[in-house]
């Protein structure tokens, strides 16, 4: 999976996770796996009045089906990867 292998070079890089409750997440990425879950240290609520209950949460695991997008630092994607990738997909694809 092209976007599991993304997220996977992105390890320890800083990344901001929108959830589909509006709860915006900034933090350290320190695992995914298969399923996009996301870990996350040393997290920092974007909108801490809205949700001051997070203001004691350094640390946190996120469900890949709450995730509405997350926001990858662009120095850290490496693009080339991704266009090898989706052009050894497209390619897989017009084989079937």
């Amino acid at each position: 999976m092209l976007i599991f292998s993304v997220f996977k070079t992105l390890t320890d890089q800083e990344v901001t996770v929108e959830l589909k409750n509006d709860l915006c997440i900034k933090g350290t990425l320190k695992s995914v796996d298969q399923f996009l879950n996301i870990r996350l240290d040393a997290i920092q609520v974007l909108d801490e009045a809205r949700h001051p209950h997070m203001m004691a949460v350094k640390n946190c695991f996120i469900r890949g089906s709450v995730v509405r997008y997350v926001q990858l630092p662009t120095s850290a994607v490496d693009t080339q990867l991704l266009e090898d990738a989706t052009r050894r997909e497209a390619m897989n694809q017009n084989k079937r």
